[in-house]
């Protein structure tokens, strides 16, 4: 009966928290309602979660969550089921807690057939504490924000300790990631692989694989046979004999366009053509993903191809704008890896562009950001005639400058701008197309000013977050 109260209490008050935020036009609020809600009462999580009739899916790793999960999620809803869902990347325990509470009745009761979670790697162990997951996917591992996650071996381990008290829980995996793809056999889970195989666009040799050199059995170094990017590839070890495993689903004919990228998909269901209308090989990964957990729900594979081929990216996930007849792009980036992949989505746009780098430092984004020096911004000098100016912005601007002048980028093509003369600049500039890049904090006020004057193509809700 307290904890009945607790629970009916708690939920008043986010929902009231919610309007309130709302009202005061923050958006709709992402972690503070389920913050609030945890304090009051605490079990609340378990009790909402274990109401999705037809169980949960976690999206957890380093890149990709937030677009793997909510693909998977236009997946399951185009199949015809009800879901909740954490769209806008709140993924610690309370952005996980206001997922829930947003469907929840003021009684308590949460009507949906799955619940589908994007789960923060230093989170994941907290959260499944509370929520069974029948499945797990598991995008990759790169270096991320070493001043809260610490070294990347001890992410790992804590999510590798967490599975194994998880029982019978299946997991999807990322074959071509020699830190990913191990988690079958060190939990002794049942793990379903995706992968992309030879393509005319693999690597023979990759600068940035800093974390999948080494064999993590016996610590021999791996030999790959080509790389995607960064440390996914075709790898094995010439000690123990640990190697890529083959892949249950797995992309080959790939073709990249200026707004999507396409692939041969095989898979146990058959052959079939793949397209992600959102460019980038790293969200070719993510359909590839959320085709594996598609069939693993058991949905039909026209059904999942369908869904994917009219995906919607979130906020900040290469979402597109348009000013003037002027193509917009705005995607985030948090790490070297996938800053350097945002740079490649970049140098593959046509014609010129003026580009906008927005960096903070805050708790969300990480406090330390020597990880600025791990990224590639070399090739920006090599393809600098192409760039008609690179404006810096956020509470360290400056500092990236500084590493735009190390990269031997012009300093004439280089500003330093508050937010909105930044956005301004790049808008109004000469190129062809505006492409903006911004750390986590920095992208939501970035998009607010950005939406002020450019046009969304496909409108995607907001939801800010204080996680």
């Amino acid at each position: 009966m307290a904890f009945r109260l607790r629970l009916i209490i708690a939920i008043l008050v986010a929902k009231a928290i919610m309007w309130l935020v709302r009202l005061l036009g923050r958006g709709k609020g992402s972690s503070l309602p389920g913050m609030v809600a945890l304090k009051i009462c605490p079990g609340i999580l378990g009790c909402l979660a274990r109401q999705a009739s037809r169980g949960v899916v976690m999206v957890t790793g380093t890149n990709g969550k937030t677009t793997t999960n909510n693909m998977i999620a236009r997946v399951v809803r185009e199949a015809g089921y009800r879901v909740v869902v954490n769209a806008e990347g709140a993924n610690l325990i309370t952005g996980v807690t206001t997922a829930f509470l947003k469907a929840a009745s003021l009684s308590g009761r949460v009507d949906c057939d799955y619940a589908l979670l994007e789960v923060d790697e230093a989170s994941f162990p907290r959260v499944t504490r509370q929520v069974y997951p029948n499945i797990v996917v598991i995008t990759n591992f790169f270096r991320d924000q070493l001043d809260r996650y610490g070294e990347l071996d001890k992410t790992i381990s804590l999510i590798r300790e967490a599975l194994v008290q998880l029982p019978g829980t299946g997991l999807v995996l990322n074959a071509d990631d020699p830190l990913v793809a191990p988690l079958a056999t060190s939990t002794g889970k049942e793990a379903f692989y995706y992968g992309l195989g030879e393509h005319h666009q693999v690597a023979s040799f990759s600068a940035a694989a800093r974390e999948g050199r080494f064999c993590p059995h016996c610590g021999r170094e791996l030999f790959y046979a080509y790389y995607h990017y960064s440390q996914l590839g075709n790898y094995r070890c010439p000690g123990c004999g640990f190697s890529r495993p083959l892949a249950d689903v797995e992309g080959t004919e790939v073709s990249q366009g200026d707004h999507r990228i396409t692939c041969r998909l095989r898979s146990p269901a058959g052959s079939h053509e793949l397209v992600i209308p959102v460019p980038g090989l790293y969200n070719l990964y993510n359909g590839l993903a959320a085709f594996s957990a598609g069939l693993s729900l058991g949905v039909e594979p026209g059904v999942i191809i369908g869904a994917l081929a009219g995906y919607t990216p979130a906020t900040g996930r290469m979402e597109r704008f348009l000013y003037r007849d002027k193509p917009v792009l705005l995607n985030l980036v948090k790490n070297p890896t996938g800053f350097n992949e945002g740079l490649g989505a970049l140098l593959s746009l046509p014609g010129t562009v003026d580009v906008l780098i927005a960096i903070n430092d805050n708790d969300a984004d990480g406090r330390d950001i020597s990880w600025l020096w791990d990224v590639d911004f070399e090739v920006l000098e090599e393809h600098h005639h192409r760039l008609n100016s690179l404006v810096c912005t956020g509470q360290r601007g400056a500092e990236m400058a500084v590493r735009l002048k190390y990269a031997g980028v012009p300093l004439d093509k280089v500003v330093v701008e508050n937010m909105h003369r930044a956005v301004e600049h790049v808008l109004n500039g000469s190129g062809n197309t505006a492409y903006l890049l911004a750390t986590y904090t920095a992208l939501w006020p970035l998009e607010r000013i950005l939406s002020g004057y450019a046009k969304r193509e496909s409108r995607v809700e907001s939801l800010p977050s204080v996680s």
